[in-house]
């Protein structure tokens, strides 16, 4: 067994595994690593996810999303070469339920860039602070108004604004057409 080095340098990996299980995967993996006294190798086994808003029988949500069913990403303590320990890749790698690491070849995965790590981690603490909202209505979808002033028309929706929950709907007001500006849970599809 490899010991950990003193100027620790780490670099972030994707590992496939089946889709709905990631979760289970990641408490697998840090089970085991611990098991294998190999947890200091690994610092953190992510899950991507968003939270989101959502509407459900008329009631509002809260709820996790993951970006990647099918993914997970593993930070991983890398030597002086850049490489992976191997006892390390051996036991990931080995682990039932993971896939292999996505990228590479069957010696050494790949690991990701700079750039790739940092907006999936920024996309995360985004929607942690402030979730986004799911809107489940589409440019060209047949809406009705539940809600104000044009309650009970029905229009078609024309712009969908996720960042403000907002949605401008046509509707036919004295024969003409007529944009109305609705907040997302005014309407429903028809």
């Amino acid at each position: 067994m490899t010991e950990p080095q003193t100027n620790i340098q780490t670099r972030w990996y994707v590992l496939r595994c089946a889709s709905n299980a990631e979760k289970r995967m990641r408490d697998k993996l840090e089970q085991r690593l611990q098991n294998a006294e190999l947890e200091g190798y690994v610092p953190s086994v992510l899950v991507p996810t968003e939270t989101i808003t959502e509407i459900k029988g008329g009631k509002k949500k809260v709820v996790q999303r993951k970006l990647y069913p099918g993914y997970i990403m593993v930070e991983m303590v890398i030597d002086e070469e850049g490489n992976v320990p191997e006892d390390v890749w051996y036991l990931i790698r080995e682990t039932a339920g993971i896939g292999d690491f996505v990228g590479g070849d069957r010696n050494m995965p790949v690991a990701m860039e700079d750039h790739e790590v940092e907006r999936v981690l920024q996309g995360m603490r985004k929607t942690e602070e402030r979730p986004a909202l799911k809107i489940a209505f589409k440019v060209g979808d047949r809406v009705k108004i539940n809600e104000g002033p044009f309650e009970s028309y029905t229009g078609v929706v024309d712009d969908v604004n996720d960042a403000k929950g907002m949605v401008r709907v046509i509707v036919t007001i004295f024969g003409r057409e007529t944009p109305v500006e609705l907040e997302y849970w005014q309407v429903e599809a028809t």
